[in-house]
């Protein structure tokens, strides 16, 4: 998008092949897997589609957890030098610094993600709790926000339809949240009854393909 002005039609574009990509994905799934699908999906495919997929994700699994520890490593770095010339300066302790934050960032990570029994679960029920919440409701809230008492005066049917679409999105946002954080709860209980809940530091098969 070089112009500004374009960036109506450019999000319009991307969020129109991003939403082709993600129901037609879902409908096949669903369409030839039914209720015994795996969680991850990716599960339900053959070994040789599996192979390829899972080939092709890992560069962007590297690169998205090489950003988020970059992410969290940068914050501690810069609060550990911040005021002191080693922050920008070629010198041991700079980068010993920066390497100690980026282990000790990459060790905790990993304690939290095995140490954890249900983390799978748990992330689910963080996602449903809190993934909603950030992003349904807050675009609603903020029309509203901007353009309520500006066309209440006026009532047009653009104003009307746009309050119409924000309370929506705000009620779909909230079903969403409450819903899934519920049967998140649900899942974890259960799997607690039948097992006990996942072992810690387990290299047990996680993808519910065997």
């Amino acid at each position: 998008m070089r112009e500004p002005r374009h960036y109506t039609k450019a999000l319009a574009a991307c969020q129109t092949v991003v939403t082709i990509i993600y129901v037609t994905i879902g409908i096949v799934v669903y369409y030839y897997c039914g209720s015994y699908v795996a969680s991850p999906a990716l599960g339900s495919a053959g070994k040789l589609i599996k192979q390829i997929a899972y080939g092709i994700s890992l560069p962007g699994l590297f690169a998205s957890a090489t950003i988020c520890t970059h992410l969290a490593s940068k914050h501690f770095f810069v609060r550990m030098l911040r005021g002191s010339r080693h922050l920008v300066a070629n010198t041991l302790v700079h980068w010993g610094t920066w390497i100690g934050c980026v282990l000790g960032v990459v060790v905790i990570a990993y304690i939290v993600a095995s140490a954890i029994p249900n983390f799978d679960s748990l992330i689910s029920f963080i996602g449903a709790l809190l993934g909603t919440l950030q992003g349904f409701q807050p675009s609603g809230c903020m029309w509203l926000y901007d353009n309520w008492s500006r066309g209440r005066g006026q009532r047009s049917h653009r104003w009307t339809l746009g309050v119409c679409w924000s309370v929506f999105v705000v009620v779909c946002g909230t079903f969403l949240m409450v819903a899934g954080t519920y049967g998140s709860v649900v899942g974890i209980i259960d799997s607690f009854k039948i097992n006990g809940g996942s072992g810690v530091w387990s290299c047990a098969d996680n993808s519910n393909s065997v």
